[in-house]
């Protein structure tokens, strides 16, 4: 239980803050970031996939600061705008203390592993993504959020990202956004009808035109998976130690998942990737918010969004494609000096709050996980946060996985491409090979 002085103060500002709408104190007009800076953080929900440990960015090389400096580690792309955010909100509270605030660009793919590495010296205040919640705590840097900011957290922010910032049942961090998973983006003029997968995919082998998904990725073909009602999860004590694996991928459910796996990969139309920079001629692109501009410049006036598909199974059913949803939070490191604590609660409570959600979505198009944020007039007119917003109904948050696993999950798509795995192979066939996988993915346990 945290020991807090100031704590009447505090609870205060606190309650102030979390409950601060666009008209609130610091407001910035801040001016539209360039294309270049929104589509900076193109990278999957999975920092394991995207920053695999061994090619983490090196945290800034320096001393642990002292007590009279707050740092703070941020995506390159919002340094200055954090910057902004913490001093104005700082030189409007003098009474949370004298604070120099230091900003630095540490990329949520890479804080966590910089973290543990040395808690010490690593940063007062951090944004990560959601599946390395699990490794943080268990190293010992992330303090619980502040017990009078959770009610507020919990009640005006959505419920994946809430649960996103939970371990063990202890809210632990903020969420700051709720723009990380994928959706189906397509060319109008050739996709008629985006919501079924065999639609879609008869367009774009009529007009001859290519199909993007990548399904050797732990992370896009959980989407199968997931919407015939296959489950696979990891369970992790209040250390951040796996316990548990919820796994039912051996099953009809998968079966039917692996089946309509198959059944993409042979369409002629279907190519295996998932990034509009490496895409050509295509028509249907499942993707992420990152890349927004540049499909936006490849299909011009017939840019769309949609979430993604349904697809008729082999048992003649209909399924909603599904997967992970992902998120970024926003931590803080535990303290021996209890007045800087509660600066970096009250600063941490700030910085993810309504206000500076919608103007960090102004700055850099990061989309809000705040509800009234996400009901703005230019968050509900972007059309890609609509069509992910859509899908994320459909999704679960992505938990942190044993990074073995998404090895393993290139492994089963691989053997679908290169022919292992074929619309020929007997379901005696398919099911040993989704046996195999899950008591892989079991056997990480222990």
């Amino acid at each position: 239980m945290k020991k807090k002085v100031l704590a009447a103060l505090l609870a205060g500002i606190l309650a102030a803050v979390m409950l601060m709408g666009c008209g609130g104190a610091a407001q910035s007009s801040a001016a539209p970031a360039s294309e270049e800076a929104k589509s900076e953080e193109a990278a999957p929900a999975s920092s394991e996939e995207a920053a695999p440990a061994s090619s983490e960015e090196a945290a800034p090389a320096e001393e642990p600061v002292g007590n009279d400096t707050i740092k703070i580690w941020v995506a390159d792309n919002i340094v200055d705008f954090t910057k902004e955010k913490a001093e104005g909100f700082m030189a409007e509270h003098p009474e949370l203390g004298s604070f120099e605030i230091l900003v630095q660009a540490v990329g949520e793919g890479d804080a966590a592993g910089n973290m543990i590495t040395d808690v010490e010296a690593g940063a007062d205040i951090y944004g990560f993504a959601q599946d390395q919640i699990a490794r943080l705590v268990a190293a010992g840097a992330l303090e619980e959020v502040a017990p009078e900011n959770i009610d507020a957290v919990k009640a005006q922010n959505d419920a994946g990202a809430v649960g996103a910032a939970t371990v063990g049942g202890t809210l632990y961090a903020y969420p700051i956004t709720s723009d990380n998973g994928y959706f189906l983006y397509y060319d109008k003029s050739v996709v008629t009808d985006p919501s079924s997968l065999e639609k879609v995919l008869a367009d774009c082998e009529a007009a001859g035109k290519n199909f993007y998904m990548e399904i050797n990725s732990g992370w896009y073909q959980t989407a199968f998976f997931f919407g015939t009602g296959c489950a696979l999860t990891y369970e992790t004590d209040d250390a951040g130690n796996f316990t548990a694996c919820n796994a039912s991928y051996a099953s009809d459910a998968g079966l039917v998942a692996l089946k309509e796996m198959i059944e993409l990969n042979a369409s002629p139309a279907f190519q295996n990737g998932s990034s509009a920079g490496q895409a050509t001629d295509y028509a249907a692109l499942v993707d992420g918010t990152w890349d927004a501009e540049a499909v936006k410049e490849a299909l011009g006036e017939n840019y769309a969004c949609a979430k993604l598909p349904s697809f008729e199974g082999a048992d003649g059913k209909t399924y909603q494609l599904s997967g992970f949803g992902g998120f970024k939070l926003l931590g803080v490191k535990p303290q021996t000096d209890e007045a800087k604590l509660a600066a970096c609660d009250a600063l941490a409570a700030y910085l993810a709050g309504e206000e500076v959600q919608l103007a960090r979505y102004d700055a850099v198009g990061w989309g809000p996980s705040n509800l009234n944020a996400q009901k703005s007039d230019a968050v509900q007119a972007d059309e890609a946060l609509s069509a992910l917003a859509e899908q994320l109904a459909f999704t679960i948050p992505q938990g942190q996985y044993p990074g073995d696993y998404w090895t393993l999950a290139t492994g089963l798509g691989d053997d679908i491409r290169q022919g292992n795995l074929t619309p020929d192979s007997s379901d005696d066939d398919l099911m040993a090979a989704l046996q195999k996988f899950q008591d892989t993915c079991m056997s990480y346990v222990g």
